[in-house]
């Protein structure tokens, strides 16, 4: 079977991956590849199947067979409180600084996306509680648990776990939890009922489905680290539009937001806590759902390289640049304009007609009006532009209308070209043309430097952004890796456990048959089906004289003691024959003691599906002697 990573994609795979989404409604395509490959063949392994074709074919005809895989693939691995140290920066810095921003009375809603049996849905209840006390956050805050997995939801709702759960937790800490926000009932431990009532657990997709709106704090932790880059875009687009301006979003350990300092600020890069800058939220992008398969790993890096640098592109263009859409609103405004305008990030969203550039130095409106009606570029030559210290600057503002590939006109942009420099410059040609010459010459040796240092830095930044991504991979698989191996683990844990009830079990009925054994007077023999000795009881003990360590696993008929075994041979092959019991076989024998007896022997059929006989002896004189 081939080995397919990210950079290499199996057909068979992909294909495999198009049918599960279209049979069942899970799209699977944005996950990593080697992860997802690798959870797909340890179940495929586990049925006995090498091929991804063969596989398909077992789920066409196993509707089981889905819950299982499914099963395999989504790694549920969580605990309360997981990573102690990163819910303590949360329950000490964030939320205090969360409801201190909050109006009174203001409902706090909260997002555990990703919530897998609901422990970390239930932890950010009980940290509120502790922040606002129980009956008010029964009052004021809502939680949302979602996941995929309806199996784990399942588990989520009942609220109710094992005493195992909390071990984890520091012992004064586990017991104030115990005490405050949990009620045994019996071997299980039930989450307390008037605030499970504001935790609502429903089945989400992060990459398809709407998200949740209006967010004070969003929590996805070792979620987005299964993903690909592009599908990691994509769900960052859908939080960024969930939280409310200044709303938190925590991270997983191994998870991280370098590319989005526009619209998140780093709170805490330690803890993985981020706050989204204020500003309008665009409505997040929604794939096509006509797509059936997903693009290469290498389309996706080139798709991402190239949004990279057509960003870049425009951020680290040497003139102002605004742009436009259809309404009039700012999208975007590179660092020159906010440089050179006083913009700032947060005037993206905003109508232009409300910012002084839209009529200073030149009035924007019915030029931008112009360009859109006529759909051509309109330029104005040298605006003249005049700052607070009276300095002249002269600019060339240029407007150009963008069309989409359909010919339709989707908004405008507008640059502003410094021509201060060559205006200047122009006037000085007048009074002197040589010294203009060499003003010249030594500018565009400036330029050329200046160039030059921008190519190397240009490079030296895409070098360690490469870096940096393939880093992130690496600690994104080595997590993966780490949850599969503790999921693993605490398979393994409930075996042995299983295996240990199992052995106590047996233990039990072992020391059971024993002591029936030996309240039996009478000798009793049981052997396998090769005449073996497989046990021998104290009145056997007691009447030959043998021990039972002696004779265990002996062949009878070659044990020698009082008792003439050769008659005994033919009773015990009918017995084995007919599976019947034999009628009572009288024989003179020697007791352990020396002494003359007439021993009745019994022979009857093991009741069991093990074969083999039990023997029963015993003593007639000494029977009638009792008598």
């Amino acid at each position: 079977m081939p080995d397919d990573t990210d950079d290499g994609v199996d057909p068979d795979l992909e294909q495999l991956l198009a049918f599960i989404r279209d049979a069942r409604g899970f799209d699977f395509t944005g996950y990593k590849r080697s992860s997802l490959a690798r959870r797909v063949r340890k179940r495929m392994h586990d049925v006995g199947i090498a091929e991804y074709l063969d596989y398909r074919d077992l789920l066409e005809t196993s509707a089981d067979e889905f819950g299982f895989l499914f099963n395999t693939i989504l790694i549920n691995v969580t605990s309360f409180f997981r990573d102690t140290e990163s819910w303590s920066y949360l329950q000490q810095e964030i939320i205090p600084e969360l409801l201190g921003s909050a109006e009174a009375d203001q409902e706090i809603r909260i997002w555990s996306a990703g919530c897998s049996s609901g422990e970390e849905a239930y932890s950010l209840a009980i940290m509120f509680a502790q922040a606002l006390g129980i009956e008010e956050c029964a009052r004021r805050v809502k939680i949302y648990g979602t996941d995929v997995d309806e199996e784990a939801l399942r588990e989520a709702r009942t609220g109710a776990y094992s005493e195992k759960a909390l071990e984890a937790l520091p012992e004064d800490l586990r017991e104030d939890l115990r005490e405050l926000y949990f009620e045994q009932s019996g071997s299980r431990l039930v989450f307390r009922s008037d605030l499970r009532r504001r935790v609502i657990f429903g089945r989400h997709d992060i990459t398809r489905d709407a998200p949740i709106s209006r967010l004070h704090l969003l929590v996805c932790r070792n979620t987005l680290m299964y993903f690909n880059v592009e599908a990691q875009s994509q769900i960052i687009d859908r939080f960024h539009f969930a939280l409310r301006p200044e709303g938190y979003l925590f991270l997983g350990k191994a998870e991280m937001l370098l590319s989005d300092g526009e619209r998140f600020d780093i709170v805490s890069m330690r803890q993985r806590v981020f706050r989204r800058r204020a500003g309008r939220a665009e409505p997040p992008h929604q794939p096509n759902p006509l797509k059936l398969t997903a693009p290469t790993g290498g389309e996706r890096r080139d798709a991402a390289r190239k949004r990279q640098l057509r960003d870049l592109v425009l951020e680290t263009a040497p003139n102002a640049m605004i742009a436009l859409d259809l309404d009039g609103a700012i999208t975007q405004v590179n660092s020159q304009a906010r440089a050179q305008f006083g913009l700032t990030s947060q005037d993206v969203g905003r109508p232009l007609r409300d910012l002084e550039v839209s009529y200073r130095p030149t009035e924007l409106r019915s030029l931008i009006e112009q360009a859109h009606s006529e759909r051509r570029t309109v330029r104005v030559n040298g605006v003249e532009r005049r700052s607070s210290d009276q300095d002249v600057q002269y600019l060339d503002i240029i407007v150009q209308p963008l069309a989409a590939d359909d010919g339709m006109v989707v908004g405008s942009s507008v640059a502003f070209v410094d021509t201060t420099t060559l205006t200047r410059l122009q006037l000085e040609v007048k009074r002197n043309r040589e010294d203009l010459e060499t003003a010249y010459e030594e500018l565009q040796s400036t330029n050329e430097e200046l160039e030059t240092t921008n190519e190397e830095l240009q490079s030296s930044i895409e070098e360690l952004e490469t870096t940096n991504e393939e880093l992130q991979s690496t600690n994104e698989e080595l997590e993966t890796t780490n949850e599969e191996l503790q999921s693993g683990n605490e398979e393994l844990e409930t075996m042995n456990e299983e295996i240990r009830i199992r052995s106590t079990e047996l233990d039990e009925a072992r020391t059971f048959l024993e002591g029936v054994l030996a309240s039996v007077a009478a000798g009793v023999v049981v052997l396998d089906g090769e005449l073996r000795v497989r046990s021998w009881n104290r009145g056997a003990e007691e009447l030959w004289g043998l021990r039972s360590d002696e004779v265990q696993r002996q062949p009878f008929f070659q044990l020698d003691f009082g008792l003439p075994t050769d008659a005994l041979v033919e009773v015990v092959q009918r017995c084995l024959t007919s599976g019947r019991r034999t009628d009572p076989v009288d024989l003179i024998a020697v007791n352990r003691r020396g002494r003359r007896i007439r021993c009745s022997v019994i022979c009857s059929p093991l009741d069991s599906q093990a074969e083999g006989v039990v023997l029963l002896m015993e003593d007639l004189q000494e029977a009638g002697e009792q008598d």
